[in-house]
């Protein structure tokens, strides 16, 4: 089942297992079974601290890694390999004693957790967002053994997801109800779970003194604002909703300069890793909600949805953008019901199923070539009389058997039982009339829109609702500076943003020293 170079790799790891583990595999006669044993007969011959047993459970093919002694374990349904496959090595690390690098107060938080907590997550291997979702909830189980954690590939487990109605992954249940949808970082299920959380970091907050550059949002821009800040000596701060943004979704990532080929997770992990050699305040999980320009006293502030207030003498906006939305009845009342966002993520669960996908650039007709490997049939409309993509991914398009292509069309509803979607319906512009399209899924990619909404009547905004910017990233309030997919700056692309948040800090650096240089005095 595993090469050698890979033996290789586990056999180091495995060193570090310090308490005895035991897989236990329950199996049936079917391939997949045949496969899983391989796996872990590959596992427990690497290391004299894991043990191979035999032991039953109504998940079949499925297995529990148990720390030997101890109530403590964690269990996959199916076999972990793809993007799960990390998940698993950290679950067999984690449960051999091998210790988290995750923060000690994040740690103390989940070892205090009271009750009973038995969760159970639907990922497919295709998907890039789950592996955090099943890393997080698998270390809680760990650390708390009132926690029980199950991860389920949902693809081969298609009767389950189809009693559950489980059209998007990750989707995460907790004692039997429906719990979460999509990534969860533990700080954000940790937050849902500890009800005081939300208060206690609110009184953190806006117990800080005022900082000499906040940077609002944690994506690519954000990242290279807050190192650029940061390594000019000066007090800097993060307030970010996620940390990575956009990143995070973005499956494979090959124009980069330097790097061949990467993707989101990683992408974003290093950023963090970077921003974290540095002195700078981060504070995540946290939505800005409005901007307040700086008074007399030198110093703006951005309010937060928890009801604390963060102080600074510059600030630097880099909210990025999100998935923009098609506005029809029916889509925000079926999201996740049957009207997604990634393909990637979400496609398996659509295997041998009917399916359309709304846009025809690049990113809708990549999604119907990787859909058509799945579904049954791919239905692609676009609003414009041709498709935008590139021309050798609609040659490629044009060539599958199963898709379909209607351009001059203006999607106008989506149709559901209730639970799920069941019909699409699309006018046609040339002619006028109206069609409607059975099918079970929709996935929208027709592009981003800025983060901006909350900055309405604050400051200078494009009609595309973008922030305004100069060649310095100023915008249209002094001491106030932008980077990223929130502006005007053109091409929306990773290594740009980075460009233009290294930008921003050099010019709000800039600015104090020459408006403020008392107050960076003072904080030297």
């Amino acid at each position: 089942m595993l090469d050698a170079t890979i033996k290789s790799q586990l056999t180091g790891y495995f060193a570090r297992i310090i308490q005895p583990i035991e897989l236990a595999a329950a199996l049936d006669d079917g391939a997949k079974s045949q496969e899983m044993l391989a796996l872990l007969e590959d596992i427990a011959g690497l290391s004299d601290k894991i043990t191979l047993v035999r032991r039953d459970d109504p998940r079949r093919p499925s297995f529990a890694i148990n720390r030997v002694g101890s109530p403590i374990g964690v269990r996959f349904a199916g076999l972990p390999m793809g993007h799960e496959f990390n998940s698993l090595i950290l679950a067999l690390l984690q449960v051999g004693g091998h210790p988290s690098k995750v923060a000690a107060e994040t740690i103390a938080q989940v070892q205090a957790l009271t009750g009973s907590y038995r969760f159970e997550t639907y990922f497919s291997l295709s998907c890039q967002n789950c592996p955090d979702v099943v890393q997080a909830l698998n270390l809680m189980s760990v650390l708390n053994p009132n926690i029980q954690h199950v991860a389920i590939d949902g693809a081969l487990f298609q009767a389950e997801v189809d009693a559950r109605q489980v059209l998007a992954v990750p989707s995460i249940y907790l004692n039997g109800e429906p719990f979460g949808q999509g990534r969860m970082s533990l700080e954000q299920i940790l937050a849902k779970l500890d009800t005081g959380a939300e208060a206690r970091a609110a009184d953190q907050i806006k117990a800080k003194p005022a900082f000499d550059v906040l940077v609002v949002g944690g994506g690519p821009a954000g990242a290279a604002a807050a190192v650029y800040a940061a390594r000019k000596g000066i007090r800097t701060g993060i307030v970010a909703e996620r940390f990575g943004g956009q990143v995070l979704d973005t499956m494979g990532i090959e124009n980069f300069i330097s790097v061949s080929h990467t993707e989101g997770p990683k992408l974003v992990a290093a950023l963090e890793q970077h921003v974290k050699d540095y002195d700078v305040d981060v504070m995540n999980l946290q939505t800005a909600v409005g901007l307040v320009p700086a008074g007399a006293d030198g110093l703006a502030e951005v309010r937060l949805a928890n009801g604390a207030s963060v102080q600074a003498r510059t600030v630097i906006l880099s909210t990025g953008a999100s998935w923009r939305q098609m506005n029809v009845p029916g889509e925000a009342e079926y999201r996740n019901k049957g009207v997604a966002y990634c393909p990637h993520c979400d496609g398996p669960l659509f295997k041998g199923k009917r399916v359309a996908v709304i846009g025809g650039g690049n990113s809708g007709v990549e999604a119907a070539i990787d859909l058509a490997g799945l579904a049954a049939h791919v239905t692609l409309i676009e609003f414009d009389a041709k498709l935008r993509a590139d021309a050798v991914l609609q040659t490629k398009l044009h060539s599958l058997a199963n898709v379909t292509v209607i351009t001059s069309a203006l999607t106008t509803e989506v149709h559901g039982d209730g639970a799920r979607v069941t019909a699409l319906s699309y006018q046609d512009r040339v002619g006028g009339a109206t069609h409607r399209v059975m099918l079970d899924g929709v996935f929208v990619q027709i592009g981003l829109v800025p983060n901006t909404a909350w900055l309405k009547g604050t400051l200078a905004l494009s009609p595309r609702g973008e922030i305004e910017v100069d060649a310095r990233g100023e915008t249209s309030l002094p001491g106030v500076f932008a980077a990223g997919d929130a502006t005007t700056a053109p091409y929306k692309q990773i290594i740009i943003a980075m460009g233009e948040g290294a930008k921003a800090a050099l010019s709000a650096f800039d600015h104090l020293i020459r408006v403020a240089p008392a107050t960076l005095a003072e904080a030297a």
